[in-house]
This record gives structure tokens, sequence and C-alpha cells, in this order.
């Protein structure tokens, strides 16, 4: 089938589309990472390898495998070939401590665990080693090396039935010291995702740099329409703002996904000006608040277009602002995507009056599965309209102005996003309870320069304690993932209270300001 017709269809894969790009377009360029370069014909082929070496394995459509490792060509052959074969992957975050990653490929169910050296070295100290089979996608000595373990060249799998509903992909939202709630999109999720990314401006003249994770949705959601559609994918190992330029003027970039903190760290280069960027169509954001004034400095500075995306990995509900064409709005989130219908609830689950504050709940096609193996959970994200609609509930509390654009006011989780990553407060505070000097503690994010956000902790001592705040925001920062790291730990007398005896977290929030 050609590619005109199959994305006109209700259901597809993207494995199907990627093949009908290698008989329409095999030289054309599929994926680049410094001085590599695939074409679409190679990558269907690779993908080929990858789906027949599952199935080799005794893998079967609808099963699992997770990955934890940095941006590479062989991670993406490998998410892309996985697919073919009807099999979810787990991508699963480097900075998490190596307790969560081994409790995060056990509790996804993996049957085979792929990883580079890096990872392997952060692993190296587990209480217990992890069961399943471990394949090395880099040189390292991490495992069996995915050269040799992809079936021979010119292999191809057996079909491969796909269900809509099946999962595609399971991402944490929890890589840390908490209790991991891995949330599972669907085919049929993913499918719906992609035609979003028609208004965008996604083809086979797109050249999209990804330089977030390949593990994080915020990349998958710009990666997969790019693939999808045909066009180039430059991967960047790891972010870094000059380079980022760079490749973008080498490659005459099209397209970017970013976070606000990203856009920060660009717009601040004293030498951001010199660089070409007018192959720019479309620069893209989520996961974080996006400063409107650092919009307005995107627009005014860097061309193309500017879409922020407000929504949530779970999905339900999401909101779009093109900035671009609503300079006057840089303060929202924009308006609810076609499709996707957004309300406010109060503390009850009644929606709220039309301009008043409530917390956010959203619907559509493009919703998860659940939590995996966690119904109590999945049962707590959800909430049901009148009639019988089920909602993603996002914690976040919003209002809607006049003309419709959705204004975030909190975070009623009280979540930290720091650096597009989510930091949740409550496992930093289980993490500070089991000091034996700690009576209690409260943590929040605050502004930072660098991050977007930054957690804080403040600690009431016991009346015995010997430790000072700098020895235990080391003992914290040596027990959390990367990300999770304390940026400061401030000892008080005391943690403010409400009268109901509920730590008043906001003026936590306003002793600290920014950082």
């Amino acid at each position: 089938m050609k590619f005109d017709a199959l994305i006109t269809r209700e259901f597809g894969t993207i494995a199907e589309l990627i093949s009908t790009h290698a008989v329409e377009t095999p030289q054309a360029t599929a994926l680049i990472l410094g001085e590599q370069r695939v074409s679409f014909a190679e990558l269907d082929r690779l993908m080929d390898r990858v789906a027949a070496a599952l199935q080799r394995d005794g893998l079967v459509s609808g099963e699992i495998i997770a990955v934890c490792a940095r941006n590479s060509i062989a991670y993406a052959v490998l998410f892309l070939g996985a697919l073919r074969a009807g099999v979810a992957v787990s991508p699963l975050a480097p900075s998490s401590t190596a307790e969560a990653i081994a409790g995060m490929v056990a509790d996804c169910d993996a049957k085979l665990f792929f990883l580079d050296q890096a990872t392997a070295d952060d692993l190296q100290h587990l209480s217990r080693p992890i069961a399943v089979p471990q394949i090395a996608l880099d040189d390292g000595g991490a495992g069996k090396h995915f050269q040799d373990w992809l079936a021979p060249e010119g292999a191809r799998p057996g079909e491969a039935q796909i269900k809509p509903e099946q999962p595609f992909n399971i991402i944490y939202s929890s890589g840390t010291t908490g209790e991991p709630k891995g949330i599972v999109q669907s085919f049929q999720m993913r499918w719906l995702q992609l035609f979003r990314a028609i208004n965008l401006g996604y083809g086979r003249d797109v050249v999209t740099l990804v330089s977030t994770p390949l593990y994080s949705n915020t990349t998958l959601v710009s990666f997969f329409p790019t693939i999808g559609f045909g066009g180039t994918v430059v991967l960047m190992e790891k972010f870094d703002a000059s380079q980022f330029l760079a490749l973008a003027e080498r490659h005459r970039v099209t397209h970017a996904m970013l976070v606000p903190v990203q856009y920060h760290r660009i717009m601040a280069l004293p030498d951001f000006d010199r660089y070409d960027l007018s192959s720019f169509r479309m620069k893209l954001s989520t996961s974080a608040p996006f400063a409107a004034g650092l919009k307005a400095d995107v627009l005014k500075r860097w061309p193309g277009g500017l879409t922020e995306y407000y929504g949530m990995t779970e999905g339900g509900g999401t909101c779009c602002l093109e900035a671009h064409l609503h300079p006057d709005k840089l303060h929202t989130v924009g308006k609810p995507l076609p499709g996707h219908e957004i309300r406010l609830i109060d503390e009850d689950g009644r929606e709220v009056p039309q301009g008043e504050i409530g917390e956010v709940v959203g619907t559509s096609g493009a919703i998860m599965n659940g939590y995996y193996k966690r119904p109590d959970k999945t049962s707590a994200a959800e909430w049901f309209d009148r009639d019988g609609r089920r909602f993603i509930r996002t914690g976040d509390v919003a209002r809607f102005d006049a003309d419709g654009f959705l204004t975030l006011l909190d975070r009623k989780k009280d979540m930290i996003i720091s650096g597009g990553f989510n930091i949740y407060p409550s496992d930093l505070e289980t993490v500070l309870a089991q000091h034996p000097d700690v009576s209690e503690a409260a943590v929040v994010g605050v502004p930072s320069q660098e991050w977007g956000e930054t957690p804080v902790a403040f600690v009431v001592l016991t009346a015995k304690a010997q430790t000072t705040a700098d020895d235990l925001k080391a003992w914290v920062n040596g027990r959390v993932g990367k990300t999770q790291r304390l940026a400061a730990l401030r000892v008080v007398e005391h943690l403010p209270r409400s009268g109901i005896g509920k730590v008043l977290k906001r003026e936590l929030r306003d002793a600290v300001g920014s950082l």
C-alpha cells in the first residue's frame, strides 16, 4: 500500500509507514547522528532484523522490552524494530537510581533489557542483579553486542498481529525512589498523535533536530511524526546549546522540540544571532512552564513559528498555543486541540463555571490505557462526566479566559519540572525521612534560571541531631537520581502549616524566591 493511502486509514502502524518510504524514497535519509547516516531502505532492513531477532528469542506481539541508554542510532533502530514485531518498548531514564532502573525493568515484565556502558556502570553495585538477558547498544561490555544479537542480514520477521489497543510503549512517570507508575500508551494512541503533526508541516522534506532523550514522551511526539511522514531525524547524544545551533545550521533543520530551559540556554548564547536559522519552519515546546517573556524573545529572534503543547504523557486533553499567531496570549497554553476536550473541576469533582479556577481534566482519542498493573492508580487519575466519558486528571489548576485560552496557575500535586523532567517532592521527602537526624521534611520547587525549576528541601532536625545542612544535602543527593538532586537544603525550626495541619508549601517557595 502506498503512503498516501495508508495515512488515511483509521488505524495503521508507524512500521508500515516506514516500509512505504523504503519503497517510494529508499535513498532518503531517515536518521543522522554525527557522521552516521541511515537511509529509509537501510532502516527498513534493520527493523526487520530487530523484529526477527525478537521473534527468534521467543517474544510475541504484546510482550515488552526495556531500554536504558543515551540517544543513538542503535536505540532508534531497536525502538522502531520492536514495534514492527508488535513488541512494546519501555524506555527508561538513565538518570534514575540503579535500584529504580532495576525496579522498572522488573515492573514492566521486560523479556530483554538493552543498555549502554554508562548505564551498566551505574548498575554495578546493585544488591540484586537484573535477571533478564542484557544486550549492549554500544561497544561496551554491558551484554551481548547489539550487532551480534541482530538477526542476520536479509532476515525477515513473521507477520505480527497488532491490535489498536495493545501497548506501544510504557513510559514511567516516576523512575525514582518512590513507587514507579508505568504509563501504557497504545498503538492507537500513537497513530492518532501522528495526525496533529499534519498541521505542523511534517512531511518528507522535514528535518527534525532531536536534542531531548528518546525515553521522554516529549521527544517521541516529534520523533515519530518525523519518521512516520518520511522526514529526517538528526539525533544528538546529549544537548549542548552551541552544538544544537551548529547542527541546525549545518543540516538546514526545519523542526525541533525543545523544553523551555533549552530555549533559555540557546537564547542566552552571546553569539546566537550569528547562526543561520532561516530554514526553521516550526519550533515546538512542552513539558514545563514556558515564560511569556522567553516566548516573545524566541518569536523575535528565531525564524519560523513557535507552538507550545500542554498535556500529559497519560494523554487525555491537549492544549496548543500557536504563539506566532497569538502574540497577545503568550501567558497562556492556548486552546484545546480539535477533538480534545478540557474541563475544569472543583475539589468535589464538579465542573466550575466559566472564568473560575479549577483542576484541569481532559479527554480525547489519544488517552492512556492506564498505569501498568496499577488499577488503583489508574482509577485515581480518572474523572468521568455525566455521560460516562473518561477524562484524565492533571493535578494542574487553571482558568479559561473569555477567548477560550487556558492559563495555568499552579500545580495541585506540587510536582517539580526541572529541565523538562518530572520530580516528585514526596520521593525526596521519603529519602529525607530515612535519615536518623530528620524529624520533618518538605520539598518544593523554586524558579531556576538554569533548570526552569529546581528542588529545595526544608528540614526540621531532631533534638539530638549532629548533621549539618551541607552534610544532609550531600547524603540525600548520593541516594537519588541525577535529575532529582537538591539544589539547596535549609534547616528550620518548624514547617508552616494550615489549621488542619497541611504544610503550606507556597510559604516555603516564597521564602526561597529563586535560585
